[in-house]
């Protein structure tokens, strides 16, 4: 079964009978493109095809045992796609037909669903496709670098979703690569660069040009998913994954984080490079001197040579063809194409101010993780990073704590001081 390319162009019917319901007249032409100009009619409309794309994503899930159809309420809401989206029972039930052995094959009919619905003109429904990218990229990733020894399977419906999102990607971005401005560092503050510099006769010393930053290199368009291209799909996948995040629901956004946290690898000391505090070193003469793991004596003894060494070979990160989707072993390469939006995206769900607490907590184990896989594989941008999150993290939790104290200091203060009476009011009349 083939992936056909096609818009969201409205469908013959629809035009069809909107030919029949109007009179074939000059005075009220149909619009070129086929829609509608009454916006009830384009609002029913929508509502239609999300009820019908709804209606065809419940007949191709598997039945519950108790015969309850999480998606067959959703259907009948005024916002059926929104609903959809915020639906933690329909997320379930469609993670757990994608995470099935045999999904992801160019026959599967739900990688059908999610190609057609992407590239339909909702933009609810666009969004409901985006929520599953973490699990789709998950389990792609997964079987490309641990395929199954016994019977081979075809990947190719997945890749036809993430081809469905790198396509439009490429289009918009028409060969240019994505870049950023950098300050003049020389200056006191950004306001006393001027944004379009005065053009001069003199030349402009070479220190003082402006610097611009490549975030992402010019995409080329791929109709396929090569081995090369593959990290640069995938991660230009993630980078339309992150632009609407504000909007993905929170169990999608944990589903990332603990992916990330399983690409990176398994767990080391590094993770808690930052965590250290005053107390953890030795104290000497009214000030803290690291220890450097041999203890406050610079003697060095046998047992603390062990020690050591133990220690060194914990910080070795082996790989296990055995490993499944969400175990902590199943780490896979991470070159910066693909780091780099799985780096924005944990940002975002640890500093989010709309963040549940549990994907702040997620995403703090998965910046700390990439951080010690970043400091295994030698990686300066990676490094420097995870440093800045786990920094930023460190400091935004810092200050929640001492935010929380003051705020019950103050309430205990309170509580504890009487009030005063108020002196009874005296109103004065005027004769």
């Amino acid at each position: 079964m083939d992936f056909h390319l096609h818009g969201g162009s409205p469908s013959s019917s629809t035009s069809s009978s909107d030919h029949h319901r109007r009179p074939n007249n000059s005075s009220s032409p149909n619009p070129p493109n086929g829609h509608s100009s009454d916006p009830m009619h384009s609002w029913w409309e929508s509502i239609s095809k999300a009820r019908s794309r709804i209606h065809l994503l419940s007949s191709l899930l598997p039945s519950s045992p108790d015969d309850e159809d999480p998606l067959s309420s959703l259907a009948d809401t005024d916002r059926p796609a929104r609903s959809l989206l915020l639906s933690s029972a329909a997320y379930s039930s469609v993670s757990a037909a994608l995470s099935s052995p045999s999904s992801g094959s160019g026959d599967d009919p739900l990688c059908h669903w999610l190609y057609d619905t992407y590239l339909s003109s909702d933009p609810d429904l666009r969004l409901v496709v985006l929520s599953y990218l973490p699990l789709i990229s998950s389990i792609y990733l997964h079987r490309i670098h641990y395929p199954p020894s016994d019977v081979p399977v075809s990947l190719s419906g997945f890749e036809a979703v993430l081809l469905a999102l790198y396509s439009p990607e490429t289009k918009a971005r028409n060969g240019k690569p994505v870049t950023i401005s950098i300050p003049d560092l020389s200056q006191p503050s950004l306001y006393h660069s001027p944004r379009n510099p005065v053009k001069s006769s003199n030349p402009t010393p070479k220190s003082s040009k402006p610097l611009v930053g490549v975030l992402s290199p010019p995409l080329e368009p791929q109709i396929a998913v090569k081995s090369t291209k593959r990290a640069c799909i995938v991660g230009v996948a993630l980078d339309c994954y992150y632009k609407q995040i504000s909007q993905m629901p929170s169990w999608s956004k944990l589903d990332f984080c603990k992916f990330a946290t399983v690409w990176a690898g398994q767990d080391c000391p590094c993770t808690s490079d930052f965590d250290q505090k005053p107390e953890n070193f030795g104290e000497k003469n009214g000030r803290y001197e690291n220890d450097n793991g041999f203890g406050d004596d610079i003697r060095v003894e046998a047992d603390e040579i062990e020690n050591v060494a133990e220690r060194v070979k914990d910080l070795d990160i082996e790989d296990d063809d055995s490993a499944e989707v969400g175990e902590r072993d199943a780490r896979i390469p991470l070159p910066w194409e693909l780091l780099q939006p799985v780096l924005r995206i944990l940002g975002h769900c640890l500093l989010g101010p709309l963040n549940v607490d549990e994907v702040k907590d997620a995403a703090s184990v998965a910046v700390r993780r990439l951080y010690a896989r970043a400091s295994h594989d030698l990686v300066p941008q990676a490094i420097l990073a995870t440093r800045s999150l786990i920094q930023l993290d460190t400091g935004a939790r810092e200050a929640a704590k001492a935010a929380a104290t003051v705020a019950a200091n103050a309430s205990g203060s309170n509580a504890n001081t009487p009030s005063k009476a108020k002196k009874p009011e005296i109103l004065l009349v005027s004769k």
